[in-house]
C-alpha cells in the first residue's frame, strides 16, 4: 500500500481526525485501537499515527494499558463535574484579566456567533459548534498554556454531552446568559464578567449531571466552590438537590449583576 504522505494525514490532522470520532462516540470508550488496522484505514504510516495518539493521550481522550496496547479512555459522568471544576478554577479568572485586552472585532465575532445559536431551528450539533466559537474568541487571548488547558476541558466536556446528553440544547437558558456576558465583555467589565461566567458554568454543571444523575453525589464541585467564595444552597446535602438551587457570592456579588435564573441555578440580589 502507497503511504506516501498526501492532503490529510498531517499529524495535527489525523488528532483532529481522531479526536471528532472519540468525542462523537463513534469510538466508544474502552475501545482497544489498533494502530495497524487504524493505519490502513486513514492510509498512514505508523509513525505519525503513533505521534497523534500520544498527543490524544495527553488530552486525556486515550490510554496506554500494560498488554492491550491504546484504548480510547473511559468516560465516567465523574469526570464533567472534574472538568467543570477545572474550568470554573481558571476560566472566569481569566476572562476578568484578559477583558481590557478585548477588540471590538472580538465583539463582533462573539455576536455573530450567539446570533447563529439563537436561530429558531437551529440543531443541536450547529448550536453546540457556534456556542464554542463564542468562548473560543476570548479563549484566544489567554496565554498559552492557560488556552491549552481549556480547550482540553473544552473537548472532554463536549464528548460527555454527546455520550450522555442527546436532547436539544436548552437555548434559552444559554443565549440570555451568553447575552449578559457579552455585554459585560463589551464593557469590558472584568468583575462582572467573570461572575457571570461563574453562573453560567455553574449551571452547565448541574444541567449536565442532575439530567443524566439526579441523585449524583458531588466531590470535586464543593471544594472547588470554596475555593472561588461561591455557595449553592444544597449541594452539600444528601439526595437530590432541589433545582433551582439558591447561589451567593461572598462577601457579595459585584454592582451590576443582575438577577439571573435557570431551570438548576438561581441568583438574587437578596440573598447578598
Amino acid at each position: 500500500m502507497n503511504k506516501t504522505k498526501r492532503p490529510g494525514t498531517a499529524v495535527d490532522e489525523l488528532v483532529a481526525t481522531i479526536r471528532e470520532r472519540i468525542v462523537s462516540g463513534q469510538l466508544a470508550p474502552g475501545l482497544r485501537l489498533s494502530q495497524q488496522q487504524m493505519a490502513e484505514e486513514l492510509q498512514v504510516s505508523r509513525t505519525p499515527l503513533r505521534e497523534a495518539l500520544q498527543r490524544l493521550a495527553t488530552e486525556g481522550l486515550v490510554v496506554s494499558l500494560v498488554n492491550r496496547g491504546m484504548i480510547v479512555a473511559p468516560a465516567p459522568l465523574s469526570d464533567v463535574e472534574g472538568s467543570y471544576s477545572l474550568r470554573l478554577l481558571v476560566e472566569p479568572a481569566m476572562v476578568s484579566a484578559i477583558v481590557s485586552t478585548v477588540t471590538d472585532s472580538d465583539i463582533d465575532q462573539m455576536a455573530t456567533a450567539l446570533s447563529e445559536m439563537e436561530q429558531p431551528d437551529v440543531s443541536t450539533r450547529d448550536f453546540q459548534e457556534a456556542h464554542w466559537r463564542y468562548h473560543q474568541v476570548l479563549l484566544d487571548r489567554y496565554p498559552e498554556p492557560s488556552s491549552d488547558l481549556i480547550r482540553n476541558l473544552h473537548t472532554r466536556i463536549k464528548r460527555h454531552q454527546r455520550l450522555y446528553f442527546s436532547r436539544p440544547p436548552a437555548v434559552a437558558d444559554f443565549t440570555w446568559l451568553d447575552r449578559i456576558f457579552l455585554d459585560a465583555v463589551t464593557r469590558r467589565d472584568g468583575m462582572l464578567a467573570r461572575h457571570v461566567l461563574e453562573f453560567h458554568l455553574l449551571d452547565a454543571t448541574l444541567g449536565l449531571l442532575l439530567e443524566v444523575e439526579p441523585d449524583h453525589q458531588f466531590d470535586a464541585l464543593p471544594v472547588t466552590l470554596r475555593g472561588i467564595q461561591v455557595e449553592i444552597h444544597g449541594l452539600d446535602a444528601p439526595g437530590r438537590l432541589k433545582r433551582p438551587a439558591q447561589i451567593r457570592w461572598i462577601p457579595g456579588a459585584p454592582p451590576g449583576l443582575p438577577d439571573l435564573k435557570t431551570s438548576n441555578l438561581e441568583y438574587t440580589s437578596a440573598s447578598d
